[in-house]
């Protein structure tokens, strides 16, 4: 079965579900985490496939020859000469199998939603089914087409199960999606007419030589673009309040994979068409990702809201990989495309903690209202504590490998942008151990408090001071921290066929 099966298998359950009553919770709910759990598979077996592959054309050249795997190449629009155009390669195959953790996680996370269950899951897998497409196209316009399908369900996801001024948050993210989208477009367009009027192919596009003076203002409209939906400074205010108003799940999706839509597209859409754009824009681009990552964790360390820290720590974050792409050395980029598939495991399970573990059982987010729930829920505490430290980088975690790499290919590139932004990392450590200490160890529980020795979330003599955490949340969690152990303490599953297809763009290759 090939990958792009993941885009369709989506979509068939977004149809299933809307044939089903409204009423039929349990059964949407089952055909949802269904339809997550079998997309997930299919990118897993092709992507164990593809791996192998990798390792057998170095074994065989030493390098790899070809990166991309074709899938599906036929004619779409013949008027335009746009075409439905799919193929991966390295670069691709971890954000694809991203997006299906974090599908299938965000469903668990979801399951104690009551309020218009159809419809929310029916956003919920459009959302998915567009990204899968984005990680895959390979024809700009199909890409454009894949990319809005992914924005425009999150408008209505977080305008109908926010809260905290959730029709503004709603709005300012499309309104910004919006404003890069029309960026990119008029980026996408200049690339066609200047290769003559006859193909948006990416791969064609990429062996057509255009002028650099025409690349150099080209390069940043569409870059730009697509930065804004990756949180750069300093467009990355809509950011914050998409977050703290998105319901859970949809926090996950925002920080763990749509954001990456936004460095995916800086990466394919305007580094691999523009180079000579690049690498004149390159040095402005490292400095804002700069600016980025140490405005973030500053600002995440004065936050009283808790959902508010993770907002802007992925704003820092999310900084790293812009840095590495801005780096263009094969440690600092290999490192980049690392962070957005670490960074998309750590975001989501931190959102989950603050959104679902803690949010919805004491419904409040203000540190000041909240402490000793480490008592009353410790398995959120746990969590936080095991996601907290990979967002730090300690060892043992997949943020340490992929940060580590970003750091050092900064420093190659010139050692004081390596320095400034390492002065994120006393901020970082300072924001998770402070949220830490006041939501989990500091104070009393905030509710239902009648003896704080009743912490227990499965106390058989008294009732929990709050509802223990439940089973999904628990395989949920559980899948999200495994996913952080298994690459940081096994790198070369995922660093591999991301050095080898890395190496093919740095030799000037598609």
């Amino acid at each position: 079965m090939q990958v792009d099966w993941t885009i369709y298998l989506t979509f068939l359950g977004v149809g299933l579900i809307m044939l089903l009553p409204q009423e039929s919770k349990s059964l949407i709910r089952w055909v949802a985490l269904v339809t997550g759990v079998a997309a997930l598979l299919v990118a897993l077996k092709d992507y164990f496939n593809y791996n192998d592959w990798v390792n057998a054309q170095i074994s065989a050249h030493g390098a790899l020859q070809d990166g991309f795997t074709q899938i599906v190449n036929v004619s779409w629009i013949p008027a335009l000469n746009v075409k439905y155009h799919l193929a991966v390669d390295g670069i691709s195959y971890p954000l694809i199998v991203l997006n299906g953790f974090v599908c299938v996680t965000g469903i668990l996370f979801s399951w104690n939603i009551e309020n218009r269950v159809k419809e929310f899951f029916a956003f919920f897998l459009t959302l998915i089914a567009g990204v899968y497409g984005v990680f895959m196209a390979m024809d700009l316009f199909l890409l454009l087409v894949f990319y809005e399908l992914a924005i425009i369900p999150k408008y209505f996801i977080i305008a109908i199960w926010g809260s905290t001024r959730k029709e503004y948050g709603a709005m300012k993210l499309v309104l910004y999606s919006f404003v890069g989208s029309a960026l990119v477009l008029i980026g996408i367009l200049a690339a066609y007419f200047a290769a003559g009027g006859q193909t948006f192919d990416i791969l064609e596009l990429a062996k057509h030589p255009i002028a650099p003076d025409v690349q150099v203002w080209v390069f940043p409209l569409i870059f730009v673009g697509f930065a804004v939906l990756a949180g750069m400074w300093p467009f990355h205010t809509w950011a914050p309040t998409g977050h703290v108003a998105a319901p859970t799940a949809a926090s996950m999706l925002l920080a763990g994979v749509v954001m990456k839509l936004g460095s995916y597209g800086c990466f394919r859409g305007a580094m691999l068409l523009f180079p000579h754009g690049f690498e004149y824009w390159k040095w402005w681009i490292a400095w804002m990702a700069v600016i980025g990552i140490v405005y973030g964790a500053a600002v995440a360390l004065v936050q009283k809201d808790f959902k508010f820290i993770i907002g802007y720590s992925s704003v820092s974050h999310m900084g790293f990989v812009l840095l590495g792409l801005a780096t263009l050395n094969l440690i600092g980029m290999s490192g980049a495309i690392l962070q957005m598939f670490s960074h998309g495991i750590v975001a989501s399970l931190l959102f989950a903690v603050v959104g679902r573990m803690v949010y919805d059982r004491t419904h409040t987010r203000q540190l000041d209202e909240l402490g000793g729930l480490a008592k009353v829920i410790p398995f959120a505490c746990v969590t936080f504590v095991i996601a907290g430290a990979a967002s730090m980088g300690m060892p043992g975690f997949s943020g340490f490998v992929a940060e580590y790499q970003i750091f050092v290919g900064a420093f190659h590139m010139h050692p004081v942008l390596a320095l400034a932004a390492g002065l994120s990392i006393p901020l970082t450590v300072a924001y998770i151990l402070n949220a830490n200490d006041k939501v989990f160890m500091e104070q009393d529980p905030p509710a239902g408090d009648s003896g704080h020795g009743h912490g227990q979330e499965e106390s058989g003599d008294s009732p929990p001071a709050l509802p223990p955490i439940t089973l999904p949340e628990r395989v949920a969690a559980m899948i999200l921290m495994a996913l952080l152990v298994i690459v940081g303490v096994y790198p070369s599953i995922m660093l591999n066929m991301i050095k080898a297809n890395v190496q093919l763009f740095l030799r000037g290759a598609p």
